[in-house]
């Protein structure tokens, strides 16, 4: 397993600031994003995303330390899912805050994108 880390290296997260750690377990590409994702931060996001995606990635985005997630994230997921899914990959999500949830169910995405409880079942194949 790799770790690296995409953004700011700061163990404590200010509100207006999106780090993304990322690591590979047995061949999945797993992103942990930590802060608010929102128009200002999602750039970090979606640097991150762009960095892994080759054709035929298999990509988790672990949300359990994502405290706030607004259009832009949704955004971002989206496009992301699509690049992936075009090129023979996948994307899928793990571990959402309540907070996260919410909007993930109240916008449809979960029935877009695989969204599970826990780290494992987004690995299972």
């Amino acid at each position: 397993m790799t770790e690296e880390e995409v953004a700011d290296p700061h163990t404590s997260t200010p509100p207006d600031r999106l780090t993304v750690a990322a690591h590979t377990i047995d061949g999945t590409h797993v992103l942990t994003p930590t802060g608010e994702i929102d128009h200002h931060t999602g750039e970090t996001l979606r640097h991150a995303l762009d960095a892994i995606t080759t054709p035929g990635s298999r990509v988790v985005v672990d949300l359990h330390q994502v405290t706030f997630m607004d259009s832009s994230g949704i955004n971002i997921l989206i496009a992301a899912h699509r690049a992936l899914t075009d090129t023979g990959g996948r994307l899928r999500l793990a571990r959402p805050t309540h907070t996260v949830q919410r909007t993930l169910t109240i916008v449809g995405i979960d029935t877009v994108i695989d969204c599970h409880a826990t780290l494992p079942q987004a690995l299972d194949d």
